[in-house]
């Protein structure tokens, strides 16, 4: 009988790898009645350090008799049997495509929509508007030591999307059938074996990659076609369904199913399908800075030590409710081992996002610590405001700092105090530079003044967070897409017939599992009304 075993608590320095006879012992069982023994997931537990504690969740099988079976979950409520799988639901394709379906956009929910549909014969033509993963770095890296800016190719446009400079977290909170063959996919093309377990599993920009690299080769041997420089400049329409779409000004390509998985910093696109006539919706999203530590504090701060032999660099969760205004401030996109980067899309903005390597070994620690904003604190209740917004703080930022992509950057100690900084003890690692200034500038009044009473509140949370070597710099403001393409209930934009919008650019996911999980889900949707070509 299979059973999963949740909750199950094991001493650190017992290692990494749970034992059978650990298991055995425990569950006061024969140890050769264990078998298939599996580890589903493997999280953290510090909250009474110095004593730290892994926590399991296991697969495994018993073969002892039934009733010993009943007896054991009797006796160990943490334990249960396996549950049965969801069955899939049956496609049967009403209609046959004469084209083959496009994919627009290149970041995981493009790629595994893209997959999936190369996997079932249907051939997809992928399109990017940047360039593949190897050129793209090359574009990224002259922002970041020249100053350089190809808006087309940049941290949020090219092959792998946003998420392949970043930390490469495969965290989710969303529980779908998916997310094993979403993770499976990974292993399969390069990620290592324990994202499958880890409570939070990360992959790092130099693995991710090489992921990139070998799906968009997997799609091609499938049958599919990957094309770089193909920005989407228009839509064919006629009697509320998709016909064909327009790249670069130029060139028309039938298509009747388009999925659109564009990413959240397409402004461009989401004005294109404005004039259109598509339903949209402005959305919330949270703006704020980047916090930077030595990794050895955040380590000390959750570890109890500033070093751990079994244990990586330590990350952090925090979350702060402003009595004052309703307004929530928390951590996103913590990278441990890592460094702040420049991740503009726009001539004339100032973005800063986090990215780590799967090593995280610059001794660093950042996050973004940002603020909700939503549809109150735009100059209007236009589907498209929020892109405004943002698109004000980011050229505020940008000018502050002197109007060549460096960043305005602070102590934390010194925004408390509003003052600019006069030096840093721990100089900021975002490239292609900082200068001094006071962030509250490119903030909100009331974000500057949420962000302040936040980090006092962290600072009771993990004393040290507010201390000497803590640097902030500015401007976080592509925490979500700050638009919703409306879908209705099989997918598709809600006026549009054949247009899948999908992933974070849609506004129905966050982060690159979902986006992922939400690209599976429209190649589905295509799988289950049209027949291929």
């Amino acid at each position: 009988m299979d059973l999963i075993w949740t909750n199950l608590r094991i001493p650190v320095e017992e290692g990494e790898n749970v034992r059978p006879q650990t298991i055995a012992h425990k569950l006061k069982i024969p140890l050769e009645a264990l078998a298939g023994i599996r580890v589903i997931r493997r999280s953290l537990d510090a909250r009474k350090k110095p004593d730290l504690f892994f926590v399991y969740t296991l697969q495994f099988s018993l073969n002892v008799r039934e009733r010993e079976v009943r007896r054991l979950l009797a006796r160990v409520p943490e334990i249960r049997e396996v549950p049965a799988a969801e069955p899939l639901l049956p496609v049967n394709p009403a209609e046959k495509l004469s084209h083959r379906p496009v994919v627009v956009g290149t970041g995981p929910a493009g790629y595994f929509a893209a997959l999936a549909l190369a996997q079932a014969g249907y051939r997809p033509l992928v399109l990017e508007r940047g360039d593949s993963v190897e050129l793209r770095s090359a574009k990224v890296r002259e922002l970041w030591t020249k100053g350089r800016l190809d808006p087309e190719c940049n941290v949020q446009f090219g092959e792998g999307g946003a998420g392949t400079f970043s930390d490469g977290k495969l965290t989710t909170r969303i529980h779908d059938r998916r997310i094993h063959e979403v993770l499976g996919i990974f292993v399969r093309n390069g990620a290592p074996e324990e994202i499958r377990f880890l409570a939070k599993p990360h992959v790092g920009t130099d693995i991710l990659k090489n992921v990139v690299r070998r799906l968009r080769e997997e799609i091609i041997g499938l049958g599919g076609e990957v094309r770089f420089r193909s920005r989407l400049s228009g839509l064919h329409l006629a009697n509320g369904r998709v016909q064909g779409i327009m790249i670069n000004e130029r060139e028309e390509i039938p298509a009747e199913a388009v999925i659109l998985a564009v990413g959240h910093s397409a402004r461009d696109v989401y004005r294109l399908l404005y004039q259109e006539g598509l339903t949209l919706e402005p959305k919330a999203f949270a703006v704020g800075l980047r916090a930077e530590h030595p990794q050895r504090l955040i380590n000390l701060m959750q570890y109890g030590t500033e070093e751990h032999p079994l244990l990586g660099p330590a990350d952090y969760q925090l979350t702060f409710q402003d009595g004052a205004t309703g307004r929530g401030a928390y951590a996103f996109c913590m990278c441990p081992g890592g460094k702040v980067v420049a991740a503009a899309s726009e001539a004339g903005g100032v973005v800063t996002n986090g990215m780590s390597e799967y090593r995280r070994d610059t001794g660093r620690a950042n996050s973004a610590i940002v603020v909700t904003v939503g549809t109150e604190d735009f100059a209007s209740a236009h589907p498209l405001a929020g892109i405004e917004f943002q698109r004000y703080w980011e050229k505020e930022a940008f000018l502050l700092a002197g109007g060549d992509y460096r960043a305005p950057a602070q102590r934390l100690v010194d925004f408390l105090h509003r003052r600019v900084s006069d030096s840093f003890e721990l100089a900021p690692s975002y490239e292609p530079g900082i200068v001094a200034c006071d962030l509250h500038k490119v903030l909100p009044r009331d974000v500057g003044e949420v962000l302040e009473r936040a980090f006092l509140a962290f600072e009771a949370k993990m004393p040290g967070f507010v201390g000497a070597s803590a640097t902030l710099t500015g401007v976080e403001t592509r925490t979500s897409s700050p638009v919703r393409i409306v879908r209705d209930e099989r997918g598709e934009a809600l006026n549009l017939s054949g247009l899948y919008p999908a992933g974070e650019g849609a506004g129905y996911a966050g982060g690159i599992m979902s986006a992922a999980v939400d690209g599976l889900r429209a190649a589905e949707r295509v799988q289950a009304r049209f027949k291929p070509a």
